[in-house]
């Protein structure tokens, strides 16, 4: 096969078949249905970079889909924390609500910043790819699984053990030789479209599984890098987690017959469907945030004295969507009345809403904005 062969391991009843990946590159066939779903990707892809463009400040924009990206693939790995956990721990706000699982996704917040970061002096490379993991994994679940450092032992997915497991990936042994050959192929200028290869790459990944844990979340992160390394994104704006999420049985099967049964093609459709889908959606949501912006700031016109200070707080807003009224305070440099004055204001106009039941140090929300990402 062009994806790799089962080897078995060990004898008698502690027998296993762990499945070793060819070396890439793998052949593609090129048919009519992978060549369109390629070329609606493409397009779909260059309009979503185009948001950049259109966004008043796309910084924010990009820190939202950070913090929706990050909850999505760490829920994928059965984390409990929400994107709402997400806001309300970044602002500070303490509620019992808020799930333990929250430090996993902050740290996967820190890793995929960490990663952009890097890339403007490090390639794409088995040396980052560490760093990041390591940065995935500090002080939270999983901290005492070998941050940072390729696995020396077997691992399997699903299943108690390795007789019951569902997927064996290869032998310890052969994780350094499979990693070294996918560095060699991050870097090989051998033509091929970008997205197929991106798609190859991810689907490496996987089912080498070089970590002991973590592995669904740092794979994702690669596409994202990777697009971004190429130039093919000026800015990380691709996140997959939510139609793979979605799609969590259809994306497990199709890396399974990826493997087992050779179908390379049908992991890539399924795949460059994924970058369509999730390009579009977050095209649209853009467009959303400007016409949310424009409504906005036309209401904030309306407060005449209140204007200025007003779109201090809606600027905020876009960046931290969840506030309590010290927190406008420090946004405005309001006395506490007036900043208690300009968020009944707001709530009036319908920007924020009171989100605690007006209980002492209540909390105000962007809703509107927050739902777009929701």
């Amino acid at each position: 096969m062009r994806s790799g062969n089962y080897l078995q391991q060990l004898t008698g009843q502690l027998q296993y078949k762990a499945f070793v990946p060819n070396l890439l590159p793998f052949e593609v066939k090129m048919d009519i249905q992978l060549q369109t779903l390629l070329s609606k990707a493409d397009l779909a892809l260059g309009r979503l970079d185009g948001v950049a463009d259109i966004l008043p400040n796309v910084d924010f924009f990009i820190l939202m889909y950070v913090r929706k990206e990050a909850s999505l693939s760490s829920q994928i790995e059965g984390t409990q924390a929400t994107f709402i956990d997400v806001l309300k721990a970044e602002a500070r706000i303490k509620d019992a609500e808020i799930h333990k699982d929250v430090d996993e996704i902050l740290n996967y917040i820190s890793a995929m910043n960490y990663g952009i970061g890097r890339l403007k002096e490090l390639p794409l490379s088995l040396r980052l790819i560490k760093e990041i993991h390591a940065k995935l994994l500090q002080e939270v679940r999983g901290e005492h699984r070998t941050p940072g450092e390729f696995r020396i032992s077997q691992n399997w997915i699903g299943g108690a053990s390795l007789q019951t497991a569902v997927f064996i990936p290869p032998p310890r042994a052969e994780v350094i030789r499979l990693m070294g050959n996918l560095e060699e192929y991050l870097h090989d200028t051998t033509p091929m479209p970008i997205l197929i290869k991106t798609g190859l790459i991810h689907a490496q990944f996987e089912t080498i599984h070089p970590f002991l844990d973590g592995n669904g979340r740092i794979g994702r992160l690669i596409i994202t890098f990777y697009l971004y390394q190429q130039g093919i994104l000026r800015r990380p704006l691709l996140y997959l987690s939510d139609f793979l999420r979605t799609e969590r049985q259809v994306y497990y099967d199709k890396l399974n017959a990826f493997r087992e049964k050779d179908d390379l093609e049908g992991w890539l459709k399924f795949f460059l469907e994924g970058i369509t889908i999730t390009s579009e959606k977050a095209v649209n949501t853009a467009r959303k945030i400007v016409q949310l912006r424009e409504n906005h700031v036309a209401k904030i016109s309306s407060l005449n004295r209140s204007t200025k200070k007003g779109m201090l707080l809606l600027n905020k807003l876009y960046r931290t969507p969840i506030v309590r009224v010290r927190d406008v305070e420090t946004i405005t440099s309001l006395s506490n009345p007036n900043a208690l004055t300009l968020v009944e204001k707001f709530e009036k106009l319908g920007i924020l809403k009171e989100t605690t039941g007006y209980k002492r140090n209540r909390v105000y929300s962007y809703t509107d904005y927050i739902a777009l990402f929701s």
